[in-house]
C-alpha cells in the first residue's frame, strides 16, 4: 500500500479495529480510509453502537454501517459459531462493500483466530497480526486514542450473541433472551455505578428453558445482586437466572465434528468458555445424539 492507495477497515470501534484505523489515517490519508461496521442489529449492545459512532468522529473518517443480523440466524443456528461469523458475516460483508479496496482488520495474537490467520491474504490485510494486546493497547495510546468500553469485558468486545451457549433455533426466545439480558445486566451495574472487568449472562439449558449464568469480576455487594436478578426476572424469555459464585462444571453437548477433535475441545473449553467466566471451569463433554448441532450446546452447569 502506498500513500493514496484507498482502504476499508473492518471497523467495531474497540482497540484494535481503532488502532488499525488510526494507522491508516496517519499513513494514507483520511480521504482513503473507510470505516465499514456490520451492526447486528438486536444483538448488538447500545453502548457499543454509540461508542462505534464516537470513535469515527473522533478519528475523523468516514464511516458505512452494513446489516448482519438475519444472517446471524443462519450461522448460529448449528450452536455458536463466533469465528464462522467472523469470516463468513463480518469480513465477508466488509470485503463486498469494500469494491476492490484493500480490508485492514484488528486481528492480532490475542485472537484465537487471528493465531491461526495469514498477514495477507485475499485482499485482506491484519497489519497487528504478530503483536498482542498490552501492544496495542501501547500503541492507541501512543496515538492518543481514547476508546470507550461496553462494560462486558475487560479486553476484547463484541455482540451478545457471543453469551449465547446453545444454538440459536428460535431468534424471538434465544435470541431475545440473550440481548435483554445482557442489556438488563450492564443498565443495573451502571445504574448503581458499578464498574466490573467482566460482565454478562451466558444462556444455557435445554432448547426449551433458557437459563441465565451471571458473571460479574468483581464480585458486586449483595444488594446489587438482588437487584441484578429481579431485572433480569423481567426479561420474559429468561426462565432462570443465578450468580456464577464459585468454580463450575459445565455439562456440554458436542457436535460430530468437535467430538472427534480434541484440540477443538481444548480449545473451546479455554479459549472460547474460561475466558467469559468470572470464577474457574471444568467441562464435561458428552457427544451429542443431534445431528443438526455442529459445534456445542452447554446444557447445564453445577457448582464443584
Amino acid at each position: 500500500m502506498t500513500a493514496g492507495a484507498p482502504v476499508a477497515v473492518a471497523f467495531s470501534g474497540g482497540l484494535d479495529s481503532s488502532t488499525v484505523a488510526a494507522l491508516a489515517r496517519d499513513a494514507l490519508g483520511a480521504d482513503h480510509v473507510l470505516l465499514v461496521t456490520v451492526n447486528m442489529g438486536q444483538y448488538a449492545y447500545r453502548r457499543g453502537n454509540a461508542i462505534v459512532l464516537e470513535m469515527a468522529d473522533q478519528l475523523g473518517l468516514q464511516q458505512r454501517c452494513l446489516l448482519g443480523q438475519k444472517m446471524q440466524h443462519v450461522v448460529q443456528r448449528g450452536g455458536p459459531a463466533c469465528n464462522r461469523c467472523t469470516r463468513e458475516i463480518k469480513l465477508g460483508m466488509v470485503k463486498a462493500a469494500a469494491r476492490g479496496r484493500m480490508v485492514l482488520t484488528g486481528s492480532n495474537r490475542s485472537d484465537t483466530w487471528g493465531q491461526m490467520g495469514l498477514k495477507l491474504h485475499g485482499g485482506i490485510y491484519s497489519p497487528l497480526l504478530d503483536l498482542d494486546k498490552p501492544r496495542i493497547r501501547a500503541i492507541a495510546d501512543e496515538l492518543g486514542l481514547r476508546i470507550p468500553r461496553i462494560g462486558e469485558h475487560w479486553g476484547r468486545e463484541g455482540c451478545t450473541l457471543k453469551h449465547l451457549l446453545k444454538p440459536l433455533i428460535n431468534p424471538d426466545y434465544h435470541g431475545r433472551a440473550v440481548a435483554e439480558a445482557n442489556e438488563a445486566l450492564l443498565r443495573a451495574l451502571a445504574g448503581a455505578g458499578f464498574e466490573a472487568e467482566l460482565a454478562n449472562v451466558k444462556i444455557i439449558g435445554p432448547l426449551r428453558r433458557n437459563i441465565g449464568l451471571v458473571n460479574v469480576r468483581p464480585s458486586p455487594p449483595d444488594g446489587l445482586k438482588a437487584a441484578v436478578l429481579d431485572a433480569l426476572r423481567a426479561v420474559p424469555t429468561l426462565d432462570d437466572a443465578r450468580f456464577v459464585e464459585g468454580p463450575t462444571r459445565l455439562i456440554v453437548k458436542s457436535g460430530p465434528a468437535l467430538s472427534g477433535d480434541a484440540g477443538g475441545r481444548y480449545w473451546v473449553a479455554h479459549g472460547r468458555l474460561a475466558p467469559d467466566f468470572a470464577h474457574p471451569i471444568e467441562v464435561e463433554w458428552r457427544p451429542s445424539p443431534n445431528g443438526k448441532l455442529h459445534t456445542f450446546h452447554v446444557v447445564d452447569a453445577l457448582p464443584l
